[in-house]
């Protein structure tokens, strides 16, 4: 098991993969706890003396001009928690939780927090040992921030609330109390500097960026086996083309798709069977390159927010002074999310059009619904209907939530970012995509075993052959939920990926 040192600066998208996915434990730098330390000590000398700080002294939203003396400064804060913990709907999922809360643990060793170190370690010892609190996943507006889902994962802290211990969903209490961590109770600030803030959508914007970059290359490889299978044109790829238009994604997805069908026996050029392909095929750089790009930018935003401070207010301490800012609006994930969400939804766009080109007679030599005896068998004629149906899902899904705002806190907080909702809708389209994908890949590879023993691409070569262990040809009509799934792990498991780039180096 891994282990990664946080001090709220370095924090990579591959970090938080590796702790959510991989359990890598985690520990403070000293120089975090060290900040954190004198941010403590700052905010103990404000309610020491009495002063209005807004969070501190004061109550919430539109109860600020409320002044809370020192002796409620922990009933105000545990208040804070239990009347924010609103979350309604399904769990999310544990990676998502343990990448939530080390997000919330990267941003609180920056130092700007105001909260007690040991705080902080209780946060991380959960980590650590499987304490994985249940967070339902509806409830945030996204700013101030993801308040209802992350109230209901302090409540475990405190000994409230329910959480998933060695795969057992259990009280927060029994949970705590089995793990051997001390639950705690929350005093001034702490419980704002726990709750406030944008983890929970930069979690899951973190996870579904990552697995939309993977999902690219397995794109450019599962088109690529497309490609063969229908004898389709590589001159169209030349760099040439893509150098003078300039569009980096394009131009990467151009060489990556040049590479995986190097070699092949089943490819074309132009004029020797036709002049060109339709669009779905020529036009692969290009639209996997536009997707390319987006997921880029997507990347570029969630790796500064990954290592930001979006609690409020921030304390400064080195230059004395609180200020009630509003870096917990999500604003920047929100925009980001919807554009993954449209981004990897045109990836199952396009590969649901090459499905069609690969099971409609009309459209290629091959047998039709790619099937040796149809009318008797169906061959893949439904295998497009699902990607059909999962598609046009994917299109009412990625209508954009960061559009959307509605005033809260009797309109002290009237624009809100919808971040979280943005977030959770990519994650559903880039579920539904990898889908898409696999049903072409199911395909694609029926339809190259028809073309006989002929030499594939150097890259779709290795594609086959892991498809091929997993999934047999089909001969005649059989339950194809059960192979497409076996597929659909295939896809998540990077296990294409690793095949090709075992021969050709890694994919751009």
């Amino acid at each position: 098991m891994g282990h990664l040192l946080i001090d709220g600066e370095h924090l990579t998208i591959k970090h938080v993969v590796d702790v959510a996915r991989n359990n890598y434990t985690v520990e403070l730098s000293e120089q975090a706890a060290e900040r954190i330390r004198k941010s403590r000590d700052y905010v103990d000398g404000l309610v020491d003396r009495g002063e209005v700080v807004y969070g501190i002294t004061t109550g919430f939203g539109k109860f600020s001009d409320v002044f809370i003396s020192k002796e409620d400064t922990k009933a105000l804060q545990k208040n804070l928690i239990v009347s924010h913990s609103c979350s309604l709907g399904d769990p999310l999922p544990e990676e998502v939780v343990r990448a939530a809360m080390l997000l919330r643990v990267n941003a609180l060793a920056k130092g700007f927090s105001g909260i007690r170190l040991e705080t902080v370690n209780t946060l991380i010892e959960m980590l650590n040992k499987g304490v994985h609190p249940v967070i339902p996943e509806k409830g945030s507006l996204g700013a101030s921030g993801d308040l209802a889902p992350l109230a209901t994962m302090v409540l475990v802290m405190l000994g409230e609330g329910e959480a998933y211990y060695k795969g057992v969903r259990m009280t927060g209490k029994e949970a705590m109390d089995k793990s051997g961590i001390k639950t705690i109770e929350l005093t001034s600030k702490e419980g704002l500097a726990l709750i406030n803030g944008t983890p929970v959508m930069t979690a899951i914007g973190t996870l579904a960026v990552y697995d939309a970059g993977n999902l690219l290359k397995n794109a450019d490889i599962i088109s690529a086996m497309t490609l063969e299978a229908l004898k389709g044109i590589t001159t169209a790829f030349d760099k040439k083309v893509h150098e003078v238009r300039g569009q980096v994604g394009q131009t990467a997805a151009a060489r990556n798709m040049l590479r995986i069908v190097d070699g092949s026996e089943l490819t074309t050029t132009q004029g020797q069977i036709r002049v060109q392909d339709a669009y779905t095929l020529r036009c692969i750089p290009q639209i996997h390159g536009a997707s390319r790009d987006a997921i880029q930018y997507v990347r570029e935003k969630i790796s500064i927010e990954l290592n930001a401070a979006t609690d409020n207010p921030l304390i400064f301490a080195d230059c004395d002074q609180v200020i009630s800012g509003g870096n917990f609006h999500g604003q920047p994930i929100a925009l980001a999310m919807d554009f993954l969400g449209i981004a990897v939804s045109e990836l199952a766009n396009v590969s649901e059009r090459r499905l069609e080109r690969l099971v409609n007679p009309q459209l290629n030599d091959l047998p039709a619904f790619l099937t040796r005896k149809g009318g008797l068998n169906s061959g893949f004629m439904i295998t497009q209907y699902t990607a059909a149906s999962i598609v046009s899902e994917n299109k009412v899904l990625a209508h954009p939530a960061s559009v959307d705002s509605i005033p809260s806190s009797a309109n002290q907080e009237d624009h809100v970012s919808m971040g979280t909702t943005a977030a959770r809708k990519a994650r559903t389209i880039l579920d539904n995509a990898q889908k898409v994908l696999e049903i072409e890949a199911f395909a694609a590879s029926q339809a190259i075993s028809f073309r006989g023993n002929v030499k594939l691409g150097q890259g779709t070569s290795e594609a086959y052959k892991v498809i091929r262990k997993e999934v047999n040809p089909v001969d005649e009509d059989r339950v194809m939920y059960i192979d497409m799934n076996k597929l659909d792990k295939i896809v998540k498991s990077e296990a294409l990926i690793t095949a090709v780039e075992s021969v050709l180096g890694e994919l751009e």
